[in-house]
């Protein structure tokens, strides 16, 4: 009680949110991209003689721009390969996240203003745009600072440096009470049959 975190845990902290947000911001980006995508986004009336009905042809946002939903599942792969990338790598995974949202939110734009929607309303391609752009803030923060933020499994790493003393294990000695015998000494007392920790 009372001891405060280094500057080394508050670090880790803060990495661990900005990691968390920059995943969230990504993840729900795609997903509702993915959903807008599936919405129809134009129907087309075609008269036909009587006695038919008019023929009624919806088109969803796959339909329209086939490569819509191809970025936004982009998108969700991209959101997980942040967890197992790091360093240089996570930072241009960012960069490609950043510019995978922009490519939704513009082919959302684009729809909402160039395709005639007939009787069909706007959500679908308003969803796109959000949810673009949304995957676009997530891209830029990594980009920005996934370097700095911990990788996966970050919290399961020994807190040992390399080449620093196994915990019981200093200046070349065995534990217990054998101090003054080096590690071959002490193998050759057990090969003589002799307890090297004795005595």
């Amino acid at each position: 009680p009372g001891e405060r975190p280094t500057g080394g845990g508050v670090a880790t902290a803060r990495g661990r949110r900005a990691l968390a947000v920059a995943l969230l911001l990504c993840l729900a980006g795609a997903a509702v991209a993915l959903f807008g995508a599936s919405r129809t986004w134009a129907v087309e009336l075609t008269a036909r003689p009587a006695p038919l009905p008019v023929l009624r042809t919806t088109r969803t946002g796959g339909d329209l721009l086939p490569w819509l939903p191809a970025l936004a599942l982009v998108g969700l792969a991209g959101a997980g390969a942040v967890l197992a990338t790091r360093g240089v790598a996570r930072r241009l995974l960012g960069g490609l996240l950043l510019l995978v949202g922009l490519g939704i939110a513009a082919g959302g734009a684009y729809a909402a203003v160039a395709v005639d929607r007939g009787m069909a309303g706007p959500a679908g391609p308003l969803l796109c745009v959000a949810g673009g752009l949304t995957v676009a803030v997530g891209g830029a923060l990594t980009a920005l600072g996934g370097h700095r933020w911990p990788g996966l499994g970050a919290r399961y790493e020994s807190p040992n440096r390399a080449g620093a003393p196994a915990p019981g294990m200093g200046d070349g000695r065995m534990s217990g009470r054998v101090y003054g015998r080096a590690t071959s000494e002490a193998w050759d007392a057990l090969d003589r049959g002799e307890d090297p920790t004795a005595g």
